[in-house]
């Protein structure tokens, strides 16, 4: 048995921050972590200076088109987090939990297990899975939490906490999931007011999207920062626009093969 934080001995060897080491930043350090699927980007990002890269269940719609996370695989989250492992070698990786595979804390040991077996140093969960949660902690496998909107349940994407209701079950889930033993726990899409007081009360790092400045930290899908789709999201604003970069290299090449241009001209 090891301890959350510590190596796991099924993933491989990296040199980036351990749990135990993000859950130390509390109060000293924002947290930044950014999505990665594929190898070329998990490369990249890695000498980013990011604290976690996450291979978050959003591939199932960014990366492989499909109208929503549950669609998702076990097999799926394991054949990209094996290739963003060979890619990033310095960082945190966190590996998602995809929606189905956690209905049970044994199923949730197994699934964790696998993760960390494909590369993963943590795993993350949606919900207060707080039996889940005990579970994998105990397997030795250390899990960041996941409260706000849940996009492998809800239906709706819309920003959660609005009522006071709401916003009191979040907060609940929040401080369940940090008393478990989670690692730090992401917010997503909740009213910024109500993250803030979510930060307050766990004493572990929140990580924020679309939740408003007042969390320990921020992530993003890294397809959207850097424009890789045409339409980001409205709470976006993209560093790049990767997608016309490509739609560029396409057209370029396609006039030089028919004799267009002459071969190497940039336009």
């Amino acid at each position: 048995m090891y301890g959350p934080g510590d190596h796991n001995p099924l993933s491989p060897a990296r040199t980036g921050r351990t749990a135990t080491d993000i859950a130390a930043s509390k109060g000293e350090r924002r947290l930044a972590m950014l999505t990665a699927y594929d190898y070329p980007t998990a490369l990249a990002l890695d000498g980013c200076g990011l604290d976690l890269i996450l291979v978050g269940d959003s591939l199932g719609e960014v990366e492989l088109g499909f109208p929503s996370t549950r669609d998702v695989s076990v097999e799926m989250m394991c054949h990209h987090i094996r290739a963003v492992a060979h890619g990033a070698t310095r960082t945190h990786i966190v590996g998602d939990m995809p929606a189905d595979s956690y209905r049970t804390p044994d199923e949730a040991v197994a699934t964790a297990t696998r993760l960390v077996e494909a590369g993963a140093d943590s795993v993350k969960l949606e919900g207060a899975m707080v039996p889940e949660v005990l579970a994998i902690i105990d397997a030795g496998i250390p899990v960041m939490g996941h409260v706000g909107l849940l996009p492998q349940t809800h239906e709706e994407r819309r920003r959660r906490g609005k009522t006071p209701e709401e916003a009191e079950a979040i907060n609940a889930d929040a401080i369940a999931l940090a008393e478990a033993g989670c690692y730090a726990i992401v917010i997503e899409a909740v009213d910024p007011e109500v993250s803030g007081r979510i930060t307050a009360a766990v004493g572990v790092p929140t990580i924020g999207i679309a939740a408003g400045a007042e969390t320990d930290g921020q992530v993003l899908v890294s397809t959207d920062l850097i424009g890789q789709l045409p339409e980001p999201p409205r709470f976006v604003t993209p560093k790049a626009n990767v997608f016309q970069t490509v739609i560029d290299a396409g057209v370029a090449f396609a006039r030089e093969v028919r004799g267009e241009v002459p071969a190497g001209t940039r336009s």
